[in-house]
C-alpha cells in the first residue's frame, strides 16, 4: 500500500513538472512574440500581447511556488519520519551511522 502511494505521488509530481514546463514554454513564446511586436508596432496589439505575457508569467510563478511548497512539505515530512525513527530505534541509528562511516572510510582509503 505504501508503494502504491509512493507511485501515485511520483506520477503526480511528474504531471506537475510537465505542467510547469508547459507554462514556462508559454511564457517564453509570449515573451518572444512581445519582443517581435514591440520592434515594429505600438498600440493595442502590444498591450494585448503584454497582458497575455504577464498572465502567463503569473500562472507560471504560481505553479512554481506550489512546487516549492510541496517540496518543502515533503522534506519536512521526511525529516520528521527520520527523527521519529531515530528516537524509536537509537541503537539501530547508531549502527547504521557507524556502518556508513566504515564504508566511507574504506572507500576513501582505497583512493
Amino acid at each position: 500500500m505504501i508503494e502504491q502511494a509512493t507511485e501515485t505521488e511520483a506520477e503526480m509530481e511528474e504531471v506537475s513538472r510537465e505542467k510547469l514546463m508547459g507554462d514556462l514554454k508559454t511564457v517564453m513564446a509570449d515573451a518572444e512574440e512581445l519582443l517581435k511586436a514591440t520592434a515594429s508596432q505600438t498600440g493595442e496589439r502590444v498591450a494585448a500581447i503584454r497582458a497575455r505575457a504577464e498572465e502567463s508569467l503569473k500562472v507560471a510563478k504560481a505553479r512554481l511556488l506550489e512546487q516549492e511548497a510541496a517540496a518543502l512539505a515533503k522534506t519536512k515530512e521526511a525529516a520528521k519520519a527520520a527523527d521519529k525513527y531515530v528516537r524509536d530505534n537509537p541503537w539501530m541509528a547508531v549502527g547504521i551511522a557507524a556502518l556508513a562511516g566504515l564504508i566511507l572510510g574504506i572507500l576513501a582509503a582505497r583512493r
